[in-house]
């Protein structure tokens, strides 16, 4: 049984819309934060589709530069926010504004 390109490009749409509404509506910066990494997983899933319809490798090396980046996200995003999370009880995204010097 074979599963048409159409449909993970389907799937990738609708996981990059979840993403976009859950980082435009949700204040906690953890959530927005996992909102960042489900869009750039529906863009990798993409770039996998395009790059299995076009049998092409181009698509997975981009797949792994946008790993690359995601990774170094994460241990930059996550440090700011555990920081912020000591400093105070709850953390919304207007609390970054406290990182202005």
């Amino acid at each position: 049984m074979t599963v048409d390109s159409s449909w993970y490009l389907i799937l990738s749409a609708m996981l990059f819309t979840i993403g976009a509404m859950g980082l435009l509506v949700r204040r906690n910066p953890l959530v927005m934060f996992m909102c960042v990494e489900l869009m750039l997983n529906a863009v990798n899933l993409t770039f996998v589709t395009f790059a299995r319809m076009l049998n092409d490798i181009g698509g997975q090396v981009v797949v792994f530069f946008v790993l690359v980046v995601a990774a170094a996200e994460v241990v930059v995003g996550l440090g700011i926010i555990v920081a912020i999370m000591r400093r105070r009880p709850g953390a919304t995204a207007d609390d970054i504004s406290l990182l202005r010097g």
